[in-house]
């Protein structure tokens, strides 16, 4: 039965699961057995080098992405749903940054990506250019972040026609106080199809990140957010574990099949043939009992998964089945049919 956790929950999380449902159950029964006999070490020495099929891989993975924003009249939020549907299960949020001022730096902890956005209002300013929540946290609270490392992308709202010499000026900002926190910044845009004059968001010849005109080119918003999320998963924004992160993903592959002993191994030449005989029969016995246990792991698992109230959605033309949780906020995926235990 193999695992793929979308999100990082209670039930599933990396440490519950290895704990609860093979680590524990598979190096009990190895270990033990292997300081008791060491007829049964040579023959679990010998498995290491002959690993059977019937083994599980599970891999679990942490909620890679975390989606923060600031808005005064609900716009950026607007999009920075989009761009949370468009990542899917890849990601948490949107997440006001209004709601987490004082845990900035436990909430940006959870994740090992971030994607800012911020809509422009203090046109012209220096600094503190949002006019949203992200004014109050920039030099002050954010200051003390150790985040550096961290994938950081970026994307804000303008109006270029109205403001066309301070489009989205405040998006420069953000993408400002990631970098010189040292974070790994992604995602920076192509200048085409816009109107605008001038703006403090222009990094080199490219926009630093996503911009969006909701007033003169809402029509291009969906669009616009389909490539530029797809950009980032080519730039590796869910690649691998960054420094800060605290849900790294975790693979546990164990065998636990067990050999079936068919023949003797070499033992002392002053010990009796009906003794060996003897011995041989008890550790066979002792084995098939372990491997019948072994072969009940996964129905045990089945049991355990529909007692946690996840519901399965099989696609027999995939021959996947994604199991959905009761608030259907979290899910994995198994590659078969789904099966009362």
């Amino acid at each position: 039965l193999g695992l793929l956790s979308a999100a990082s929950c209670g039930a599933f999380s990396p440490q519950k699961m290895n704990q609860r449902r093979l680590l524990s159950r598979s190096s009990n029964l190895n270990h033990g057995q292997q300081q008791k006999n060491p007829f049964i070490r040579d023959i679990f020495d010998a498995k290491n080098q002959r690993r059977h099929s019937e083994a599980f891989d599970i891999v679990l993975f942490a909620a890679k992405i975390g989606i923060f924003f600031g808005s005064s009249t609900g716009s950026t939020e607007g999009v920075a749903d989009l761009i949370a549907s468009e990542f899917g299960s890849d990601a948490e949020g949107p997440f006001e940054i209004d709601g987490i001022q004082g845990s900035v730096a436990k909430k940006f902890s959870e994740y090992d990506a971030l994607v800012v956005g911020t809509p422009t209002w203090n046109t012209g300013a220096d600094s503190e250019r949002s006019g949203t929540g992200w004014d109050e946290v920039y030099y002050g609270e954010m200051q003390d972040l150790n985040i550096s490392g961290k994938k950081v992308a970026v994307f804000g709202l303008g109006d270029q026609i109205s403001y066309a010499e301070n489009y989205a000026d405040a998006s420069g900002e953000l993408h400002d106080v990631f970098q010189d926190l040292g974070c790994q910044m992604l995602g920076y845009t192509s200048q085409e199809g816009y109107e605008h004059e001038e703006s403090k968001a222009i990094r080199g010849d490219k926009f630093c990140g996503l911009l969006c005109d909701e007033v003169n080119q809402d029509d291009l918003t969906e669009e616009r957010v389909e490539n530029w999320v797809a950009q980032l998963k080519t730039e590796g924004i869910m690649d691998g574990s960054t420094t800060g992160a605290s849900s790294p993903s975790v693979s546990v592959s164990e065998p636990i099949d067990v050999p079936i002993v068919t023949e003797p191994s070499p033992v002392a030449s002053s010990q009796s043939s009906m003794d060996q005989i003897a011995a041989l029969e008890a550790e066979n016995a002792r084995l098939r009992k372990m491997l019948e246990d072994s072969k009940m792991m996964d129905s045990v698992l089945k049991s355990e998964i529909l007692a946690d109230g996840y519901a399965p959605h099989y696609n027999p033309k995939t021959c996947v089945t994604m199991w959905t949780s009761p608030d259907g906020k979290q899910c994995y995926y198994t590659k078969d049919a789904p099966r009362n235990p």
